[in-house]
């Protein structure tokens, strides 16, 4: 859906800008934390690495929506498209993954669109552990369409983007639920009578 929803807007255009321009990072802010580390702590907040949920830990060094993109390992898919997280609420993340919000009229959510529309093969590095760094990932060539095409592209996608984190919200709560019940029902301390 991202890859051809973009497209019918923007594909036409030829790029304008470097996404450098449209991204702030805060791989800075990211913290490794072992196996036997996070093996420790009570399972409270997604752990992310560069291309998934790996775990959880005790605490969390974010806050909010973000975009992450693979930095080492796998960091794109067979047709040369960047791995990409669109992540939200409190996490931790590894230093295998750039995190990113998007600047200058980008929200997350246009950024990721944007990003599944853009290969990347040729700023891969690295032959045996493939790597984006950041100042290869700084140098894609993008187009940045004027604020308001943006704008009326950000609310076209917005309640989109707001209805999946709800839909997710609602499904992590309900598994929880399930989770908590299920033992309880089956060892007969509660009944469906009840």
């Amino acid at each position: 859906m991202a890859r051809s929803f973009w497209q019918e807007r923007f594909s036409s255009k030829q790029p304008n800008g470097k996404l450098g321009d449209i991204i702030e990072l805060f791989d800075s802010k990211r913290v490794p934390l072992s196996a036997n580390q996070r093996e420790k702590m009570d399972k409270t907040y997604p752990y992310y690495g560069a291309t998934s949920l790996m775990d959880y830990v005790d605490d969390y060094l974010f806050d909010g929506t973000y975009l992450l993109l693979g930095e080492d390992g796998t960091v794109i898919d067979k047709e040369g498209y960047p791995i990409l997280q669109y992540v939200w609420g409190k996490f931790w993340v590894n230093n295998h993954a750039h995190i990113m919000v998007g600047k200058n009229g980008f929200t997350v959510e246009s950024l990721f669109v944007l990003l599944k529309n853009t290969c990347v093969s040729s700023i891969v590095t690295g032959a045996v552990q493939l790597k984006i760094n950041q100042a290869n990932l700084k140098s894609v060539d993008v187009y940045i369409p004027q604020k308001e095409e943006l704008d009326n592209f950000n609310s076209t996608i917005e309640p989109i983007f707001d209805q999946l984190r709800n839909l997710y919200d609602e499904i992590e709560s309900l598994t929880t639920l399930r989770d908590a019940l299920l033992p309880k029902l089956m060892s007969g301390e509660i009944s469906v009578a009840d």
